[in-house]
């Protein structure tokens, strides 16, 4: 490969490494720690954040404006309200004030409404923002951040029990795969940081919660198991309730959820409160209710699989999900009795999706009339809401922030140590080639870094352990090269030959000793797990990594320095001039 081609490849690469590692430098060094302490938390917790910051930006406005005060607001203290202003009128075709007044702010929207709902999208998105930019960082581990693990046992013969055969492999699989989805469908509902759920072996899910956690609420989480049903809407009873709210909007009595008129709600109905999936993709109450049947027509342990699909005709959202045999007869007499009346979906007795019932359905059941993610959240509902597999914690571990703190400090220690360390030695016993080595290491930390931010890998002790000996081993390839060009210079060859009669010589040894490296290193990542598959997976990284910065960054120095510095002599050795 000619020097224009390695020096373009370099520059690909280090371009690719730096584009992968631009989420973790601006989410650790260039996201202020108020920020961040608010895009960590749930989204529960952000929407209260966003309404919040709308309300009080609003109402200190909405007071000025009363007062007459034509005085110009703070725009660093009011920013959202200051962009939505700007941009609401722009888009009615009119001027921008020069000067802004709480009147001229507030002037820029039909109604207050309008004014809240766009100041609280700006605070949403630059929160949501800033979580998807921490999604993208390179995320660190339990043993550097702090917090909980949990390993889950899943109870595959309690599953097959109750199916009443033994289960399939792909019957393992998706059991697994539905735990998995609950689990995740349940953090932001308990107001929890996002945690790290990966399936370990064939019936264990692993769990890490970042930050403070409280084992009893984690534990409740994991038994907790949710209420899944189908019941008959009362048409006529919820048309009547809705006629009542409208003159009195506080006639359901929250606590019992019962209305004083006993004669409104027929008996066997039961009255429940109906919600939908809100920006922020939490469950919110719509205001409105529904009267349904106090005894559900079905259970939803009986859903076996649900999906969305598109209708081959419309290409409109539709949702298909499959009963079991027991489930379809029970649906079948449902459905039959009770052609034209509407059908609700209830989660822990939240109203979350409702239905007209056409024609007798069986075990093949589709719903239409939702859009794209309403439909979407629909089908994950019925997949995780009601779980078929029961889940168990068999092993629980808290680390402290502290700690956590502790064990950073000593990471990044000993990295920096065995760094200046090893390309100490190298500059005393190599001289100038030993810059060469110090500018590689350099290079080969960067691509390791923006590699194992590329592929979202988790950042722990263990890891750190595998990047430090790939330090030794990326120094050991640049030994073996520069001894190669110390053995060239002895024999009297100028140093433009010697440099790449070098490269030439330990090419197959760099590459075999990678390469066995690589081998071992794969093969720990896939049969370990814990801190031993951490380890691997870095090394098997830095491996490629060294390999690369060696046989292409170390030549491409070396010819620099030959071709733009017009350096003739070789400082390789004391011993060679």
């Amino acid at each position: 490969m000619s020097k224009t081609q390695r020096f373009l490849v370099v520059l690909v690469v280090l371009a690719v490494a730096f584009a992968f590692l631009w989420p973790t430098i601006s989410w650790y060094w260039l996201t202020p720690k108020e920020d961040m302490a608010l895009a960590v938390g749930s989204r529960e917790q952000i929407r209260d954040y966003a309404r919040r910051m709308a309300y009080t930006d609003l109402t200190e406005l909405k007071a000025k404006a009363v007062a007459n005060d034509e005085s110009a607001p703070d725009a660093t203290k009011y920013p959202a309200v200051f962009q939505t202003a700007t941009k609401a009128y722009k888009d009615a075709r009119k001027a921008v004030p020069k000067t802004w007044t709480a009147k001229s702010l507030l002037a820029a929207f039909d109604n207050e409404r309008a004014a809240y709902d766009a100041t609280e999208a700006v605070y949403r998105d630059r929160i949501m923002g800033l979580k998807a930019r921490k999604g993208k960082a390179i995320q660190l581990g339990l043993d550097l951040s702090g917090g909980m693990s949990v390993v889950i046992q899943a109870d595959m013969d309690a599953l097959a029990k109750k199916v009443g055969h033994t289960l399939s492999a792909a019957e393992r699989d998706d059991a697994m795969k539905r735990g998995i989805e609950v689990l995740n469908s349940r953090i932001d509902k308990f107001g929890l940081t996002e945690p790290v759920i990966r399936r370990q072996g064939d019936n264990q899910i692993y769990v890490e919660i970042p930050g403070a956690a409280d084992p009893e609420r984690i534990n409740s989480i994991i038994m907790g198991r949710g209420k899944l049903a189908f019941h008959i809407v009362n048409d006529e009873a919820s048309a009547a309730l809705d006629k009542l709210l409208s003159n009195n909007p506080l006639a359901v009595d929250e606590k019992t959820m019962t209305v004083a008129d006993p004669n409104l709600i027929p008996a066997g109905n039961i009255i429940r409160k109906f919600y939908k999936k809100d920006t922020y993709g939490l469950d919110e109450f719509t205001g409105t209710y529904r009267v349904i049947s106090e005894v559900p027509g079905l259970d939803g342990t009986h859903i076996q699989s649900a999906q969305v699909s598109s209708d081959p005709i419309t290409g409109a959202p539709e949702i298909n999900f499959v009963l079991d045999k027991e489930g379809g007869e029970l649906f079948y007499k449902l459905t039959s009795a009770n052609v034209g009346k509407t059908m609700s979906v209830v989660l822990d007795d939240r109203v979350k999706a409702g239905a007209r019932i056409q024609e007798p359905i069986r075990d093949q059941v589709r719903m239409t009339g939702f859009g794209a993610d309403e439909a979407q959240n629909i089908a994950l509902m019925l997949r995780t809401a009601a779980l078929p597999i029961e889940l168990t914690p068999v092993n629980q571990q808290a680390i402290g922030a502290s700690l956590g703190e502790d064990a950073v400090r000593s990471g990044i220690f000993a990295v920096t140590i065995a760094f200046f360390l090893v390309i100490g030695f190298m500059l005393v016993y190599y001289k100038g080639a030993g810059i060469n080595t110090a500018i590689a290491e350099i290079v080969n930390l960067f691509i390791m870094i923006g590699v194992l931010s590329a592929f979202g890998l988790t950042l722990t002790l263990p890891s750190i352990a595998g990047f430090v000996l790939t330090i030794g081993v990326s120094v050991d390839a640049n030994v073996l090269i520069f001894e190669r060009i110390k053995e060239e210079l002895k024999l009297g060859k100028g140093r433009i030959s010697s440099i790449k009669a070098g490269f030439n010589k330990a090419f197959w040894t760099i590459f075999d000793s990678h390469l066995t490296n690589l081998i071992a290193a794969l093969f720990l990542a896939q049969l370990g797990s814990g801190p031993i598959q951490g380890f691997a997976i870095s090394l098997a990284i830095g491996t490629v990594c060294s390999l690369f910065t060696s046989l292409f960054v170390s030549h491409l120095i070396f010819d620099f320095e030959t071709d733009v510095m017009k350096i003739k002599h070789t400082s390789i050795s004391w011993r060679v001039k």
